[in-house]
């Protein structure tokens, strides 16, 4: 668990671009997003590293569309979370990345003490609603219609030894229509998570961001 005293993660300000690992289960979605925002020059990082956590991910052959090196490394191949997580940053070390981003990373990890305050993760809900174990992909936003939220929305919060847990970083709002389909709630919160986690990581950069408990500040002020 996060220690509850105030700290900065283990980062100063960056005067180059930020190197990223990338974690990904699924369609690749959040990082085409981030390859973009990088191209357009919207986002000064680079990408050192793509992690799937299966075989079949569709995110694999976005990674190769992006020249971008990949590495699979399934939970099923480890004994433990310790374990699988090891290899995890053992992967993120050699590619000496600064910060890793779960983009729809189902796994649980274990953060070392060398990443800690330096993997964030993108959640489609407004934590701490519809987020923990389960609740991923349409799940969260068939929860929140059926529960009859009026907004919903995206959340950036540094990793810890739980789902979706951490401190928070910075969430984003959009509205509920009444006549939403999950599959069109989904689509407008990708819109906003496509703006909110380049944001986190530039904020990230800057080497001000702090943690207490499960506060995020910005040291200085406003960002």
């Amino acid at each position: 668990m996060l220690e509850l005293a105030r700290y900065r993660p283990f980062v100063a300000a960056l005067n180059r671009p930020v190197r990223l690992a990338v974690l990904i289960s699924g369609g690749g979605t959040t990082l085409a997003n981030l390859g973009a925002k990088i191209r357009e020059k919207k986002l000064d990082a680079e990408i050192g590293l793509v992690i799937a956590s299966r075989p079949d991910c569709g995110g694999i052959s976005r990674a190769a569309e992006l020249g971008l090196p990949c590495e699979v490394i399934q939970r099923k191949s480890f004994p433990s979370v310790n374990e699988f997580s090891t290899a995890i940053f053992s992967q993120c070390r050699q590619a000496e990345v600064d910060l890793v981003i779960c983009g729809g990373f189902l796994a649980l990890l274990t953060i070392p003490a060398d990443y800690l305050g330096r993997v964030v993760n993108i959640h489609p809900s407004l934590i701490p609603s519809f987020s923990g174990q389960g609740f991923h992909g349409s799940h969260v936003h068939e929860a929140a219609l059926k529960r009859g939220c009026k907004v919903s929305g995206c959340t950036v919060h540094f990793v810890d030894d739980e789902y979706d847990h951490g401190p928070i970083i910075l969430q984003r709002t959009v509205p509920v229509l009444d006549e939403d389909t999950a599959a069109e709630l989904a689509a407008r919160v990708f819109v906003a998570e496509c703006e909110a986690l380049p944001e986190a990581i530039r904020m990230f950069a800057t080497g001000r961001l702090e943690i207490e408990g499960s506060r995020v500040f910005f040291a200085g002020g406003d960002y």
